[in-house]
This record gives C-alpha cells, sequence and structure tokens, in this order.
C-alpha cells in the first residue's frame, strides 16, 4: 500500500505545483508583467499551504476516526465539480493590485489548492496510523520530489506544446487520478487496526522522541522555514526585475528550494547540509563583492552565484528543521509550524518590506538571517580578537564602499575587486562564529548601500506594486533622473534652457529623433505611447496632436506630472493624455485605426514585459493603427536581444522592419544614451525617408527565430550571456 500512499502524495504535490506557475502565467499580464505578481502569488500559495497544514492538524487530533478520513476524502471529490479557470478580466483602473491578486486566486483556485495543500499531512498520518512500523517522513521526501517534478514539467515539457486550455483539462484529468488515489488510501485505512505499536525512528528523530512541543521548538521550526521562504522570493525578484518577468525564470529558484528539502529529508541530509554550510560562507562573500561593488560580470555567472548562494542557504535551514523533526505524534504540528514559517517569510517580501523599505532590502537582511543561523557546532565563543577583527571589517567595509563610488566614476574594475578583497578575508575569518560573521557581511551590504551613484543622491525614493524608484540629481552634469530598479528610465536637464529637450534614450540626434522628424504618421493628429516614465517623449508633442499615454502605475504618473521632478507632462499641456492600466489592456478599449503612430516603451526595470512582445499583442497593435501608419519599439536593454523575435513576428504579419542600434555619445552635454529602436509598418512607404537612410537597416526574415505567443514565449536563445551597458 505505500505505492498508493506515494503515488497520491507525489500527484497531489506535482498538480500543486503546475497549477502555480500556470495560474501566474495567465495572470501576469494582468497587472504588466512585473515581478510581484509572482512574489504576491507565492504569497498567496503558501497562506494556503499553511491553511491546508491547519486543517490537517486540527482535523487529526480533535476528530476521532474515522472521521478525519471521511472528511478529506470528500473534500478531495469537491473540486471535482469545480476545477481551476482562473479569472481573466483585468482589474479596475483603480484597483490595488496586490488586493485584487489574491482576491482573483481565492476565487480561481483557491478550493483545490487548499485539498492539494493538505495532501502531504493528511496522508503522513494516515499512513502512520495504517502502518505505526514505518517512518511517515519518507512521504515528505516523496511530496517534495513531485513539487520538483511538477514544477520542471510545466517549462520543459506542458509550456512549450500546450496552450492554456489544453494544460488546463490535462491538470483536472490529473486531479481526478489524484482523487482516486486518495479514495484507495482512505479505503485503507479505514480498515487498518485502532491504535498500533511504537513507531520506528530514526537517530535524528528519536533522540527528540519523547521531548515535549514547546514554544522554543516551536519559534525554531517557524524562523528555520521563514529565511529560506524570504530567501527563495528574494531571489526571484533579483533575477526577474532586469530580466524578464516569465515563469521560466521563476521555476529555477523555486525548483533549488525544492531540491533543498528532498536533500534534507533524505538518508544523505547530515552530509548535504555539512557541505552547504562548509561553501556557504565564501558563497556569500563572492555575492557581497558583486552587490557592493557593483561589479560588471556576465548575466549568465551572475544568476549562477546567487542562485548557488541561495541553494546553499537553504539547504542550511531546512537541514536543521530536518535534524530536529519530531516524532510522528508531533507530525501535523510540524508541517504546521513550517507552513507558517513559510507564511511569515512571504509575506514579509511582498507585504511588509515594500511598505517599510524604499529599496529591495528584503534580500540582503534574508542573507545575513541565513548566515546567522548557520549551525554553532562546537566552536568557542568569540573572545576579544575576534571583536577587534569585526570593528577592523567595518572601517574596511566603509573603506569599500569609498572605493565603489571611485569605480562609478570610472576606476578601474579589477582595483576595485582587488580593494575590496580585504573586508572579505576579514569577514571569511569570523566564519567560525556565524553571528559575528553575519555580522560583518551585513555591514558590507550596508556600507556598499553608503556609496555614490554616477548619477548623484537620490532626492526622492518611492516602491509601489511594480518596483523601486529612486530619483537622483547630478549638479556636475545639471541632470535629474528616474531610476527604476537598477535601470535608467528617463531623464531631464536641470539648466531652464535644456528643459523642454527630450534626452538620454530620446535625443533628437539619436534614433527616435530621426524616426520623428522622418516617418510621416509623426506628423499626424493622434499618437500613442505605452510606458510614460518621466514622460520624455511629450517633447516631441506638435501643435494640434493629440498624445495618449499608457501607464501602469499611478505613483508613475503622479510623479511625471509633478512639475518639481519632471516638467515634460506639464510643458506638453492639454495635448498630452495618461491612461492609467496595463498598455495592452488599455489599448484593447480603444477602436480600430484609432493612432496614427504607435510608440512601445514599456519596461518592467531593464526588460519589456513579454506579454507585450507576442503575436497577440502585434495584432492588437496593427488593428489599432490607422492606414499609413507605423510602430515605433524601444528595444534597448542589459540581457536579452529581442531584434530576432520581432523580426520574427514582422516576418509572420507582413511588416517592413527596420532597426538601429545606436552607441549613443556618453561624452557629449547633455549625454546622448546608447538605444535601440525598430520601426515597423505595413508599406515601405510608410516608413518615409527611414527606408534609404543607412542607419536603419533592414531586418531580415528569422523564421529560426522564436515566435512569441501569449502561450509560449521562451527566453532560450535571446538571453545575451555577455550583455552591453545601457
Amino acid at each position: 500500500m505505500i505505492v498508493f500512499y506515494a503515488a497520491a502524495t507525489l500527484l497531489g504535490s506535482a498538480l500543486l505545483f503546475v497549477l502555480e506557475p500556470m495560474t501566474a502565467k495567465r495572470l501576469l499580464p494582468l497587472l504588466g508583467g512585473t515581478p510581484a505578481v509572482w512574489t504576491t502569488c507565492l504569497l498567496f500559495f503558501q497562506a494556503l499551504l499553511l491553511a491546508g497544514y491547519a486543517y490537517a492538524h486540527v482535523a487529526t487530533a480533535r476528530l476521532r476516526p474515522p472521521w478525519p478520513v471521511a472528511l478529506h476524502a470528500a473534500l478531495a471529490l469537491v473540486p471535482l465539480a469545480s476545477l481551476p479557470l482562473p479569472a481573466t478580466a483585468p482589474p479596475p483602473p483603480q484597483a490595488q493590485p496586490s488586493a485584487w491578486l489574491l482576491g482573483t486566486l481565492l476565487t480561481g483556485v483557491g478550493l483545490p489548492f487548499f485539498v492539494l495543500s493538505a495532501s502531504a499531512p493528511v496522508l503522513q498520518s494516515w499512513f502512520a496510523r495504517a502502518a505505526p512500523a514505518r517512518d511517515p517522513y519518507a512521504l515528505y521526501a516523496a511530496s517534495n520530489l513531485g513539487s520538483l517534478l511538477g514544477l520542471l514539467a510545466y517549462p520543459a515539457l506542458l509550456e512549450p506544446v500546450l496552450t492554456q486550455d489544453e494544460l488546463g483539462r490535462l491538470w483536472r484529468l490529473g486531479y481526478a487520478a489524484y482523487a482516486a488515489l486518495v479514495l484507495v488510501c482512505a479505503r485503507h485505512v479505514a480498515r487498518a487496526p485502532a491504535g498500533g505499536g511504537p513507531l520506528r525512528n530514526d537517530a535524528a528523530s528519536a533522540s527528540a522522541a519523547d521531548a515535549a512541543v514547546g514554544p522554543r521548538t516551536l519559534a525554531r521550526w517557524i524562523v528555520l522555514a521563514a529565511v529560506p521562504s524570504s530567501l527563495v522570493l528574494g531571489v526571484t525578484s533579483y533575477l526577474a526585475t532586469d530580466v524578464a518577468s516569465v515563469p521560466l525564470l521563476w521555476v529555477v529558484p523555486l525548483a533549488l528550494y525544492l531540491l533543498t528539502l528532498v536533500a534534507a529529508f533524505s538518508r544523505s541530509s547530515a552530509a548535504a547540509t555539512a557541505a552547504a554550510d562548509l561553501a556557504l560562507p565564501m558563497q556569500a562573500l563572492l555575492v557581497v563583492m558583486l552587490m557592493v561593488g557593483s561589479l560588471a560580470v556576465p548575466l549568465g555567472l551572475t544568476a549562477l552565484l546567487h542562485l548557488v548562494l541561495f541553494t546553499a542557504a537553504a539547504l542550511v535551514c531546512h537541514g536543521q528543521l530536518a535534524r530536529v523533526r519530531p516524532v510522528p505524534a508531533h507530525l501535523t504540528t510540524y508541517y504546521l509550524a513550517i507552513a507558517v514559517g513559510g507564511v511569515l517569510g512571504g509575506a514579509f517580501n511582498a507585504l511588509l518590506a515594500p511598505r517599510l523599505f524604499s529599496g529591495v532590502v528584503e534580500y540582503p537582511l534574508a542573507i545575513v538571517a541565513a548566515l546567522a543561523l548557520r549551525p554553532r557546532g562546537a566552536t568557542r565563543q568569540a573572545s576579544l580578537p575576534d571583536r577587534i577583527s569585526l570593528l577592523a571589517l567595518l572601517a574596511a567595509a566603509l573603506a569599500a564602499a569609498a572605493v565603489w563610488w571611485t569605480h562609478r566614476s570610472g576606476t578601474e574594475p579589477r582595483l576595485v575587486a582587488l580593494l575590496l578583497a580585504v573586508p572579505v578575508l576579514l569577514a571569511y575569518a569570523l566564519r567560525r562564529h556565524p553571528r559575528h560573521f553575519a555580522a560583518a557581511v551585513g555591514l558590507m551590504l550596508l556600507a556598499g548601500g553608503l556609496g555614490a551613484s554616477r548619477y548623484g543622491p537620490t532626492v526622492h525614493a518611492f516602491r509601489t506594486f511594480f518596483g523601486v524608484y529612486r530619483v537622483r540629481e547630478d549638479p556636475a552634469t545639471g541632470l535629474r533622473v528616474l531610476l527604476h530598479g537598477t535601470t535608467l528610465h528617463g531623464m531631464q536637464s536641470l539648466d531652464p534652457a535644456w528643459r523642454r529637450e527630450p534626452l538620454g534614450y530620446y535625443d533628437r540626434r539619436g534614433p527616435v529623433g530621426q524616426a520623428f522628424a522622418a516617418l510621416p504618421a509623426a506628423s499626424r493628429a493622434r499618437v500613442a505611447v505605452i510606458g510614460l516614465g518621466v514622460g520624455g517623449l511629450a517633447a516631441y508633442a506638435r501643435p494640434g496632436q493629440r498624445w495618449t499615454f499608457f501607464e501602469i502605475d499611478p505613483a508613475v504618473e503622479r510623479l511625471a506630472r509633478d512639475a518639481r521632478w519632471f516638467s515634460y507632462l506639464a510643458d506638453c499641456g492639454e495635448r498630452c493624455a495618461v491612461v492609467v492600466g496595463d498598455g495592452r489592456v488599455s489599448l484593447g478599449r480603444e477602436p480600430a485605426g484609432a493612432y496614427d503612430l504607435l510608440v512601445l516603451d514599456a519596461f518592467s526595470s531593464d526588460a519589456i514585459p513579454v506579454h507585450l512582445l507576442t503575436r497577440e499583442a502585434f495584432l492588437l497593435y496593427r488593428s489599432r493603427l490607422a492606414g499609413g501608419g507605423a510602430l515605433l519599439v524601444h528595444l534597448s536593454n542589459r540581457h536579452l536581444d529581442l531584434g530576432p523575435v520581432l523580426g520574427r513576428l514582422a516576418d509572420e504579419q507582413g511588416l517592413v522592419a527596420l532597426r538601429q542600434a545606436d552607441r549613443g555619445d556618453p561624452a557629449t552635454r547633455p549625454p546622448r544614451l546608447s538605444s535601440d529602436w525598430m520601426v515597423l509598418a505595413r508599406d515601405a512607404r510608410d516608413v518615409g525617408p527611414l527606408i534609404v537612410d543607412s542607419r536603419w537597416v533592414p531586418v531580415a526574415a528569422a523564421p529560426a527565430a522564436p515566435l512569441w505567443t501569449d502561450d509560449h514565449s521562451s527566453l532560450l536563445g535571446v538571453v545575451r550571456l555577455r550583455a552591453p551597458g545601457r
């Protein structure tokens, strides 16, 4: 019978972790492709996991047999009548994104997710009762293995070949099979004799066999679960902010998270945890060097270093969590504490941190917490020389911040790395004292935050559901800029004589200036822009024109309208209007042929949201363009070469496409930033003189390039491992 219990546990967990990215993929385009969609979804999933574990605990502890078995068997059948179909209607323009998303998830997938969340602890408690001589924690490894298989199956096997509707039908069949397995297990446990002998425990569990579960033990379980939960969201946000917000990227950290749980509850747990603890200090210091020194490292290596750090930290925490697991009598209490920790970690990142911090502070805080939770072993307490080393580290870390400032001003990167080696070595000397080492790393990260930016000091900062924004001013260059995450999103001169001039990516000498001067559609009456930024493109508005900006973040509109910071919209006056909401959704409400020129200039930090670059999106753009109209697309980013993707879309839809990747000229005053633009139109006549301009290169047909659709949008093949600056 263990085969049936294991199969039900594995299938239930696999269905759970296919449902997560499948649901997020459907909802992502409705909120602009921001990484916060996945953060909020994961918080919801953790909260329902807690609800499922709480139900399993109460039903097992408070109900007499056979009622817990009958209740869950009946509950497993209920979702068959209303299997998940996530709502696809966009949120109202004034809706609070987090609240709308949580409500949509609750009504769309709440019931089946709740039942599947309770599957692992319920089936383990049934197995413990039916087979008291066996260790039920083996099924927890099967649960995590099923979660890992389901999560990896989505991007590798399911998403590339199935549409969302086909995937939904397959998921329903899988759930029906899961319900059948639950009924088989329920029949088996219902026939098992009452009572049972003592459970066999391994050496790790035997030490706690007779121990009561007190507040201290509960707190330890919760903390050891909360820190990896916070870390997985932190590293996911780090990767998604400057690359692209698609489920394929989110799967990697979550898969590693599940893999650490599998390893922690395996027979080789002690060896795996010891190896992770040995590697964690140096790995943390390598990442600190990247974050403090702002070193230019290829994307692949940067992502790898952060993911290895996360994996080692999560395994150290989960390994300790497995080592102190209780006897099966306290099994549901243990899982309930783990679920509470998961929710607390997720809530800190998704709900609390955006209100407490104007920057992404939660990720480095979770790194420091994981380092402090490393097992102490038999090491002695820190002596006076250790404390002196800690003080020396603080001085060296502050010196590192100054070095970083000089690096941002043009110092040789190898010199920066060499000077950062001094505080790194001082910190590594404290590695045998987890709390002192964690404090040293925290001080280094704090010191890195004290360094100056090449754009000047921050004069205004805020954080919303859609990201972290900073307004900086540099008196030396006379510029005020807006940064979204690590990416420059617009600039304006502080000099009144230059106030109305578009700068940066929108310089009149660059591709966009050439396009507005040459495109026939640019002189016509109706212009639409998806993405507002600081409103720099409004400087191109001509008398008699009507410009409409589509901007998803209301806070960005307020910033662009506040003349204390940027005045492009104020200078444009009544010619420029702003519609708040996702650009694609809002544009879909406009009539066919509504615009002569459409500019796609939307970014989530460094990356264009993928749902704006699909076949369905371009069919929408084309339908909203009047005869003779043109589409101007801003492609600049560090990590993705999107030219082939747009080339494939242009080829499929029979569009003329021209591209210019301008290197810019940062030495000029004001600087012209490098930028990459593409012009698309139905006919060569619609691009005007650009068709013979040697700076604009015709985009050849790209049949080998990926064709992105709303169902399929793989980044494989378009990622730049060595990225140009932006």
